[in-house]
């Protein structure tokens, strides 16, 4: 192992802090984001002229809190530290602060200093620190609204192909876009079989858009490994809700945050020891 490893995995982690605290704005505004877009472009399509608003976007207007609207300032945005200095609690009226912020940021944090631990400072390193961050805020973003944009799933698919191109991720590029291929034809098929039998939708388009970018990461060959992670984890957690009883209403369970467990599964343990530890 290189000299001053832990050193640079602490470096990493420290980033990945400052990333992880980021990904939170990304989470909360972007599916606000598109729902402007869309009710823009409904109003362009009916001819009304759509209604004048703020200014919205991942820099504008500056984080506040969402009752009393006071601007967080610097001194209470610093990764983890700053929610346990305030208790969890807004400074000026008190409102708790959901423990989920602080868990995003040291989630990214052992993520990113996974990833350096592991390849040290590389092009290596920073492409699956660009992966992990992807995968954490589509995560969530499904989670909260079964939503994945496409301004995240697509730029991780290209990126993908494209490291895999430059040698970045050690996946030939043949296999890297069949992988794509693969992925994304795969679950398009399964939409379509369901949809046909049940006449009901089993899932989004942007799930199919998410495994064809895990396709690209890891190759055509973990496709099957990462589909089986995925499932086993969305069994479990779907009877888990249901036995607790905390099933949104129409018992819908988002699947692109199991596919994305699958795929930093995939990154950490490697595509077979999955197959292994499920006993195939």
């Amino acid at each position: 192992m290189p000299e001053g490893i832990w050193l640079q995995a602490a470096l990493g982690g420290l980033f990945g802090l400052l990333i992880g605290s980021f990904l939170n704005v990304v989470i909360y505004r972007l599916p606000k984001m598109m729902e402007r877009q869309w009710a823009a472009e409904c109003a362009e399509m009916t001819g009304q002229t759509p209604a004048p608003q703020e200014r919205f976007n991942l820099v504008v207007p500056r984080s506040r809190c969402q009752k009393c609207g006071h601007q967080i300032r610097w001194l209470e945005n610093i990764p983890v530290l700053s929610y346990v200095f305030l208790l969890g609690k807004c400074s000026a009226c008190g409102t708790p602060i959901s423990l989920r912020y602080p868990m995003v940021e040291l989630v990214t944090g052992l993520l990113f200093a996974w990833c350096v631990w592991r390849w040290g400072w590389t092009w290596t390193a920073a492409a699956w620190c660009v992966f992990s961050a992807v995968l954490v805020a589509l995560t969530l973003i499904d989670w909260d609204t079964t939503l994945l944009p496409d301004d995240l799933t697509l730029p991780l698919l290209w990126l993908g192909l494209i490291a895999s191109a430059l040698g970045i991720t050690g996946v030939r590029l043949p296999d890297a876009v069949w992988g794509a291929v693969g992925g994304y034809m795969s679950l398009w098929l399964v939409y379509w079989g369901f949809k046909l039998a049940t006449g009901k939708e089993g899932m989004g388009f942007g799930d199919f858009k998410l495994f064809a970018a895990l396709g690209a990461w890891f190759g055509w060959q973990a496709l099957v490994p990462i589909i089986l992670m995925a499932s086993v984890i969305g069994a479990l957690v779907g009877i888990g809700m249901k036995l607790a009883s905390s099933l949104r209403e129409g018992g819908v369970v988002p699947f692109g945050p199991f596919l994305a467990m699958g795929g930093l599964t995939a990154m950490i343990f490697g595509p077979q020891s999955i197959l292994r530890v499920i006993g195939l």
